[in-house]
């Protein structure tokens, strides 16, 4: 987990922030923030929860829907066949993706969770707090039907239903995960890190 950390960009301590970045203070808080503003990291922390909460919840009441209404039934057109609903039970990654390995998937969603959860810790900056929420809210989306879904515990099959013309269909949670990846991306590229620090390179 401190290998992910290191590579997302995150510092085990304020020591190990390299050259070429606007450091926290000897007391750990980051730039432009006094001690007594750490409250900020908790509504940081908060916001990520909201996010993610916000996230799971449409991804779970989407599926609940899609599995009462749609499952077993035509598809439904939204824009011609450029855009319709249709119900697939997909065992694999995202975008259906790896069929056969499951229960690895599975794994990763888990440990995705728990290195978003490490990384809460430590975070200062708002993007970064949007970005890791959405990419919680839909692990634990996908992870919830992995473990509750058929054919069993850690191998069950998520719930797509949002299929575009000559793509892959997928759900909520999946485009959450992209969401929160291509934020996580544009976040680095701008050289800010979870805890506030900014890369001058």
């Amino acid at each position: 987990m401190a290998e992910a950390e290191r590579i997302i960009g995150t510092p085990d301590t304020p020591d190990a922030a390299g050259g070429g970045k606007e450091r926290p203070d000897s007391e750990g808080t980051p730039p432009g923030e006094s001690a007594a503003g750490r409250p900020r990291g908790r509504r940081r922390i908060a916001v990520l929860f909201a996010v993610a909460s916000i996230a799971y919840a449409l991804d779970l009441i989407s599926k609940l829907i899609v599995v009462a209404k749609l499952e077993h039934h035509p598809p439904i057109e939204i824009v011609g066949d450029w855009l319709r609903f249709e119900a697939i039970r997909n065992a694999g990654a995202a975008f259906g993706f790896g069929e056969a390995f499951t229960v690895i998937f599975t794994m990763i969603a888990a440990a995705v969770i728990v290195v978003i959860a490490r990384l809460a810790r430590k975070l200062y900056s708002l993007p970064w707090a949007i970005a890791l929420g959405l990419l919680l809210g839909g692990a634990l989306g996908n992870l919830t039907d992995r473990i509750f879904r058929a054919p069993g515990v850690f191998e069950g099959a998520v719930v797509d239903f949002i299929a575009p013309k000559g793509f892959a269909v997928f759900n909520l949670a999946d485009s959450a995960i992209v969401c929160g990846g291509i934020l996580i991306v544009l976040l680095s590229f701008k050289g800010l890190d979870p805890d506030g620090t900014v890369h001058k390179d």
